[in-house]
């Protein structure tokens, strides 16, 4: 897939207040210090497209951007660790579960783990949780240039042992990306873009 377009389309806290074109959407979200806003920039090949800062915690509402016109990449706020009050990430914490659990034109989530730790537990908790409420995701695997090839095989291996350890059949689809060398982009976008052609061919659209 080629990105031919990217455009802001609107910030907000609300489910109900996110666009209602009835085209495909695509979900990012990860721990706030991942490089979420560094992966958006280099898969749509925009240097700002998402703000980057070095205070991890500053995406703090549901970001829309619309996608060669025709689907819509969200930035949504990171779980886990950030630099702001309890009382406000417990209420942005909130519209994340009422995004998953609510919104009809969601076709996939990406889940963004930084691939020079081991398993954490905050992550392991989330996916359980998207797991559980049949929400479809697939794992990119974020800063792969920190590793050798070797250590992001262990990384990995040792994230699918324990999901399969859980709730899984199976584990979850996944991508290796590093923001720095644009290793993934292309794998990542073929990716949409083929669940981008089933969205057309079984008609979704009708059904949102």
């Amino acid at each position: 897939m080629k990105i031919k377009s990217a455009e802001f389309v609107i910030s907000n806290s609300k489910v109900t207040h996110c666009p209602k074109d009835p085209i495909p959407e695509y979900s990012f979200i990860g721990r706030s210090n991942v490089g979420k806003s560094s992966l958006i920039n280099m898969l749509t090949q925009r240097k700002n497209l998402a703000k980057t800062s070095g205070r991890p915690g500053k995406t703090q509402l549901i970001n829309h951007f619309k996608i060669n016109d025709n689907w819509f990449l969200v930035d949504l706020p990171g779980y886990g660790y950030a630099r702001v009050s309890k009382k406000d990430k417990k209420t942005f914490q909130k519209y994340i579960t009422d995004y998953f659990l609510e919104r009809k034109q969601l076709v996939s989530a990406f889940v963004l783990i930084d691939i020079r730790h081991e398993p954490q537990p905050v992550d392991l908790e989330f996916m359980q949780w998207m797991g559980e409420n049949q929400i479809p995701f697939s794992i990119i695997f974020t800063k792969a240039d920190k590793l050798k090839p070797k250590a992001i095989e262990r990384n990995v291996d040792l994230y699918m042992q324990q999901l399969l350890a859980s709730i899984w059949e199976e584990a979850p689809n996944y991508f290796i990306t590093s923001s720095t060398n644009g290793i993934g982009q292309e794998e990542v976008l073929q990716y949409i873009d083929s669940l981008n052609e089933n969205f057309k061919k079984n008609n979704w659209a009708d059904l949102i």
